[in-house]
């Protein structure tokens, strides 16, 4: 039977090798390993293909040579007094949400296989876990894109009247002090009933100046990277935006924020940053060289003619971005025609 997995404990470390906050981090996939689906799989070489691409197999060697660490995530140490530089924008949260789209679209590759050869009770099992993962990214997404703030405030704005009932009831009956408490109620939940309002508006109004899948070059630490996702606004926790020095941008926290792959050959040690709009540029001319990354191969289909990455159909509808389509030179048709 497959056990839970935590993803949280599958975080990339600084080296760029794949660590965990339990004992080690292989023996969560041993576990799925041991399962009948997960050896049928292996054997015809689904698995083995998909986990081979981002090291979550775990070559010893490359442990070794990476100087992989059994903890979770990253610490964030520094500040704007010891300088900024890429490694302030490493993201755990950022590399950890890939890592839950790695891991749904390999619960479904599973089920589909478990139907494929017969094997309905494995199907149900692994379509039991599949739903309980997309209910949580489902969830996250929601929060990102501001469905949730739009509820909250609701939900605040219904809180406001009732209080508001209930002060006039408790000046009517000359309870001051009850009176006074629920005013300065009343006075908080408004200004978190704006806050949640104003984050659903920009959610829904975002504009992205970059796509998914193009590849970028960042404006201020020079590494190119590759986009494969990305938020209205930024949703890193507090701590994070300090040391990354967040309010020091133009536009500040509000302000498109980009999930970027980072090319191996250019910072062996950053893999996944969380950058500002502000903060990133368009290749000017196109890139078509190597770009090498652990997670290219499952998140993207390969490179296109502007040498830009075509991200999967799945990637594309969970962030729900149109499919780009490259312009077709009439010189390059004329010359096929011939």
């Amino acid at each position: 039977m497959v056990q839970n997995l935590s993803l949280s404990a599958l975080t990339t470390s600084q080296n760029g090798g794949v660590c965990g906050s339990s004992p080690s981090w292989r023996k969560h996939f041993n576990v799925m390993s041991k399962t009948q689906i997960s050896s049928s799989v292996e054997r015809h070489g689904i698995w083995k293909h998909r986990v081979h691409s981002i090291f979550l197999k775990g070559n010893p060697s490359f442990l070794r040579r990476r100087d992989t660490r059994v903890e979770a995530g990253w610490l964030f140490k520094g500040g704007g007094d010891q300088g900024l530089d890429a490694s302030s924008e490493r993201s755990e949260s950022a590399n950890e949400d890939i890592l839950i789209f790695f891991f749904q679209l390999d619960l479904a590759t599973r089920v589909q296989y478990a139907l494929n050869v017969e094997q309905y009770d494995i199907a149900q099992q692994l379509r039991n876990k599949l739903t309980e993962v997309e209910a949580e990214v489902i969830r996250q997404q929601q929060a990102k894109r501001g469905s949730s703030s739009k509820s909250e405030a609701q939900d605040k704005a219904l809180s406001i009247i009732r209080l508001r009932a209930d002060l006039q009831n408790a000046v009517e009956s000359e309870n001051y002090a009850l009176a006074a408490k629920l005013r300065d109620e009343i006075s908080n939940l408004e200004a978190e009933s704006l806050a949640a309002a104003a984050k659903a508006l920009a959610h829904e109004n975002a504009q992205y100046s970059f796509r998914l899948g193009q590849k970028v070059r960042h404006k201020v630490f020079g590494y190119q990277a590759v986009v494969c996702g990305m938020d209205p606004v930024c949703c890193e926790s507090s701590s994070w935006m300090e040391t990354a020095q967040v309010e020091k941008l133009p536009r500040g926290p509000n302000q498109p924020f980009y999930q970027v792959l980072v090319d191996v050959h250019e910072d062996p040690n950053l893999l996944v940053a969380y950058v500002a709009e502000d903060n990133l540029l368009t290749l000017d001319p196109p890139d078509m060289g190597r770009f090498d990354h652990p997670y290219v191969s499952f998140l993207f289909y390969g490179m296109d003619a502007a040498g830009d990455f075509i991200p999967i159909k799945q990637l594309r509808e969970k962030y729900n971005r149109p499919r780009h389509e490259i312009p077709i030179d009439p010189d390059d048709e004329g010359n096929g025609d011939a």
